[in-house]
């Protein structure tokens, strides 16, 4: 009797929160503002440390940003700041930190000009491609895309948001879809 392994997840096999998220979450379509927001600033967040590392402390993420309302987090100030600098759930990084206020700012800035952060973050969605075939090393860490919706965002007013950290936004949300060919979320066999 021959037994077959499982095909590997792009990431996070292992461990049950990776997984769900790989799995449920990871590639799926985000849309709105607070959602969207959640994402640009966990993934500035998640800038030179592991997605596991916030994966884990999003939960207090949500908390003391308010569930990423922009509205909330666009009012809070230099006291807010120091609170949340002393908050071990958290990643401590001032720098992190005042930037998801100041997006948030720059968020409610597009709102006042008519625009949203839905539309403009969309609005750099690349056609839809074949799944790649190979190893993860294979997926881009960038692209024209990413590099073009980082500038967009810097001139609208958005930091800590380079192109690399535009590239995972994009993947997280569900801009590209980079689960490789033989991922089980590809052939429907993750578990949900």
């Amino acid at each position: 009797m021959t037994t077959t392994t499982p095909a590997a997840r792009c990431f996070g096999d292992g461990d049950p929160l990776y997984e769900a998220y790989h799995d449920t979450e990871w590639g799926v379509p985000v849309h709105g503002e607070a959602a969207l927001l959640e994402r640009i600033a966990l993934e500035g967040f998640q800038s030179g440390l592991s997605w596991i590392t916030v994966l884990r402390k999003r939960p207090a993420f949500r908390e003391v940003f308010l569930d990423f309302e922009p509205e909330r987090v666009a009012a809070l100030g230099p006291d807010d700041v120091e609170r949340l600098l002393g908050d071990a759930r958290i990643i401590r990084n001032r720098q992190k930190i005042e930037a998801t206020i100041g997006n948030a700012r720059a968020v409610l800035a597009l709102h006042d000009d008519g625009r949203t952060l839905d539309e403009l973050f969309w609005s750099f969605a690349p056609p839809a491609r074949e799944h790649r075939l190979g190893a993860w090393d294979v997926v881009p860490a960038s692209t024209p895309e990413s590099v073009a919706l980082a500038k967009a965002l810097k001139k609208e007013g958005f930091r800590f948001f380079g192109p690399t950290t535009a590239y995972a936004a994009m993947q997280a949300c569900g801009l590209v879809d980079d689960h490789l060919a033989t991922c089980p979320v590809v052939d429907g066999h993750a578990a949900a």
